[in-house]
């Protein structure tokens, strides 16, 4: 009957289908997540804080490619917010603390939770990156211009 209609079957990815094998999801998440490489799991993600390796030093990938840039910091803003202002609005409902001492208390856990959960988020969008080919992850070159219109 599609064909009656003029239509012609699909297939997911469409003429951009690569056949490549799928990479787990999750699995490459939770690595990247533990700060490990999202290919093997056991060679380290960062060299310094939010500092990427270029190449994995067990398995070779290469990670130097990622695109996470401001996503990590987005999603720990959405996590960090959701966090404390849930817990805020709890113990005002339920004290009286004055405002220097929701002071003391928001602010430090603020900035604590955003230090804390930085680094795993950004590992866990650079596994996420990884297990869809994205950015370079799937051996073809990326290239962007810089001016398409232009």
């Amino acid at each position: 009957m599609p064909k009656e209609l003029g239509m012609e079957q699909q297939v997911f990815g469409g003429e951009h289908h690569t056949g490549r094998v799928a990479r787990p999801l999750w699995t490459a998440m939770k690595r990247g997540l533990l700060g490990r490489c999202p290919n093997c799991g056991e060679g380290k993600l960062f060299r310094g804080f939010t500092k990427t390796v270029d190449t994995c030093s067990v398995c070779g990938e290469e990670i130097h490619h990622h695109r996470a840039d401001d996503l990590p910091a987005y999603l720990v803003i959405v996590i960090v917010g959701h966090i404390v202002l849930g817990a805020f609005m709890g113990v005002e409902a339920t004290s009286t603390l004055s405002t220097w001492q929701h002071i003391l208390i928001w602010v430090p856990l603020t900035i604590l939770l955003s230090v804390a959960l930085l680094q795993p988020v950004k590992g866990a969008v650079i596994g996420l990156q990884w297990a869809f080919y994205m950015h370079g992850f799937g051996g073809e070159k990326d290239v962007i211009e810089p001016h398409p219109g232009a």
